[in-house]
């Protein structure tokens, strides 16, 4: 199922909520992402339609396998234009940081692989 690049972020936050925290919920989304505790309600009603993630008790919020494979997908993209962006154009981090997070959703395959391969290829 296609989703969007709000639902990518969300998963992405998730994911990096859930590596620092036992616990995510819909308060702490919204305050990673400063975003109000409605409209992260209401996607993470439909992440869950879409099988991405479960919630548990106490509003616990869960990563299915499906979710989790996707989350990292975004979340290696993130980090590997970041890398790009600082170490083949010399952009600051903070920088490299925000625009890798609206690049990671639009890049082509082709383009991300070439990326992939010249930040191996550099290391």
């Amino acid at each position: 199922m296609a989703i969007y690049e709000s639902g990518e972020n969300y998963l992405e936050t998730i994911l990096i909520l859930q590596e620092k925290n036992d616990m995510v919920r819909s308060i702490d989304i919204a305050n990673e992402l400063g975003y109000t505790k409605a409209s992260v309600s209401r996607a993470m009603s439909i992440l869950k339609k879409t099988e991405y993630i479960t919630i548990g008790d106490g509003g616990n919020i869960l990563l299915t396998e499906s979710g989790k494979q996707k989350a990292t997908e975004i979340f290696n993209r993130h980090k590997i234009i970041t890398e790009f962006l600082m170490k083949t154009l010399g952009v600051d981090e903070e920088t490299a940081d925000k625009d890798a997070c609206r690049i990671e959703h639009v890049i082509s395959d082709g383009v991300f692989a070439k990326m992939t391969e010249y930040i191996n290829r550099h290391d």
